[in-house]
Protein backbone atom coordinates (compact mmCIF):
# COMPACT_ATOMS: atom_id res chain seq x y z
CA UNK A 1 0.00 0.00 0.00
CA UNK A 2 3.10 2.51 0.93
CA UNK A 3 4.56 2.26 -2.70
CA UNK A 4 1.10 2.84 -4.52
CA UNK A 5 0.36 6.11 -2.18
CA UNK A 6 4.26 6.74 -3.36
CA UNK A 7 3.75 6.38 -7.03
CA UNK A 8 0.06 8.59 -6.57
CA UNK A 9 2.32 11.20 -5.05
CA UNK A 10 4.88 11.25 -7.66
CA UNK A 11 2.46 11.33 -10.37
CA UNK A 12 0.74 14.24 -8.42
CA UNK A 13 4.28 15.74 -8.53
CA UNK A 14 5.11 15.67 -12.21
CA UNK A 15 1.22 16.69 -13.38
CA UNK A 16 2.23 19.65 -11.10
CA UNK A 17 5.70 20.02 -12.78
CA UNK A 18 3.56 19.41 -16.25
CA UNK A 19 1.56 22.49 -15.67
CA UNK A 20 3.69 24.75 -14.18
CA UNK A 21 5.73 23.98 -17.45
CA UNK A 22 2.79 24.88 -19.56
CA UNK A 23 1.40 27.91 -17.87
CA UNK A 24 5.40 29.76 -18.05
CA UNK A 25 4.98 28.45 -22.01
CA UNK A 26 1.82 30.24 -21.94
CA UNK A 27 2.88 33.17 -20.85
CA UNK A 28 5.10 34.22 -23.60
CA UNK A 29 2.19 32.99 -26.38
CA UNK A 30 1.06 36.32 -27.40
CA UNK A 31 -2.28 36.37 -29.23
CA UNK A 32 -4.06 39.74 -31.20
CA UNK A 33 -7.57 40.78 -30.90
CA UNK A 34 -8.57 43.35 -33.33
CA UNK A 35 -12.33 45.09 -33.94
CA UNK A 36 -13.39 47.77 -36.36
CA UNK A 37 -11.83 45.95 -38.80
CA UNK A 38 -8.13 46.46 -37.28
CA UNK A 39 -8.42 49.84 -36.09
CA UNK A 40 -8.10 49.17 -32.72
CA UNK A 41 -5.39 46.29 -31.58
CA UNK A 42 -4.93 44.54 -28.65
CA UNK A 43 -1.79 41.91 -28.02
CA UNK A 44 -2.14 40.03 -25.19
CA UNK A 45 -0.52 36.74 -23.79
CA UNK A 46 -1.92 33.61 -22.44
CA UNK A 47 -1.90 34.41 -19.26
CA UNK A 48 -3.93 37.76 -19.70
CA UNK A 49 -1.47 40.54 -19.61
CA UNK A 50 -1.73 42.92 -22.16
CA UNK A 51 1.10 44.01 -23.91
CA UNK A 52 0.13 46.32 -26.34
CA UNK A 53 -3.04 48.46 -27.69
CA UNK A 54 -3.18 49.77 -31.33
CA UNK A 55 -5.38 52.40 -32.14
CA UNK A 56 -5.66 53.68 -36.28
CA UNK A 57 -4.21 57.08 -36.52
CA UNK A 58 -7.60 58.28 -38.01
CA UNK A 59 -9.65 57.92 -34.95
CA UNK A 60 -7.76 60.55 -33.18
CA UNK A 61 -4.56 63.41 -32.94
CA UNK A 62 -1.48 61.07 -31.78
CA UNK A 63 -1.00 62.82 -28.59
CA UNK A 64 -4.65 61.65 -27.62
CA UNK A 65 -4.12 57.56 -28.97
CA UNK A 66 -0.96 57.03 -27.41
CA UNK A 67 -2.47 58.47 -23.90
CA UNK A 68 -5.31 56.42 -24.54
CA UNK A 69 -3.62 53.14 -25.83
CA UNK A 70 -1.29 53.23 -22.63
CA UNK A 71 -4.72 54.01 -20.14
CA UNK A 72 -6.78 50.96 -22.22
CA UNK A 73 -3.84 48.55 -21.52
CA UNK A 74 -3.65 49.43 -17.59
CA UNK A 75 -7.18 49.02 -17.21
CA UNK A 76 -7.53 45.29 -18.66
CA UNK A 77 -4.61 44.45 -17.03
CA UNK A 78 -5.97 45.71 -14.09
CA UNK A 79 -9.32 43.85 -14.44
CA UNK A 80 -7.78 40.63 -15.46
CA UNK A 81 -5.79 40.90 -11.93
CA UNK A 82 -9.61 41.69 -10.24
CA UNK A 83 -10.82 38.80 -12.06
CA UNK A 84 -8.08 36.39 -10.81
CA UNK A 85 -7.91 37.44 -7.26
CA UNK A 86 -11.89 37.25 -7.58
CA UNK A 87 -11.57 33.39 -8.20
CA UNK A 88 -9.10 32.30 -5.97
CA UNK A 89 -11.29 33.92 -3.15
CA UNK A 90 -14.16 31.64 -4.63
CA UNK A 91 -12.04 28.79 -4.98
CA UNK A 92 -10.69 29.25 -2.01
CA UNK A 93 -14.15 28.83 -0.63
CA UNK A 94 -15.62 25.98 -2.27
CA UNK A 95 -12.04 24.17 -0.88
CA UNK A 96 -12.74 25.73 2.63
CA UNK A 97 -9.51 27.15 2.93
CA UNK A 98 -7.54 24.03 2.23
CA UNK A 99 -4.11 25.20 0.95
CA UNK A 100 -2.66 22.44 -1.15
CA UNK A 101 0.91 23.17 -1.53
CA UNK A 102 2.37 23.70 -5.06
CA UNK A 103 -1.37 23.63 -6.28
CA UNK A 104 -1.80 26.97 -7.75
CA UNK A 105 -5.75 27.16 -8.35
CA UNK A 106 -7.10 28.25 -10.77
CA UNK A 107 -5.08 26.29 -13.36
Amino acid sequence: MKSGLGNIMKQAQAMQENLKKAQDELARVEVEGNSGGGMVKVTMTCRHDVRKVEIDDTLMSEEDKEVLEDLVAAAVNDAVRKVEQATQEKMAGLTGGLNIPGLNLPF
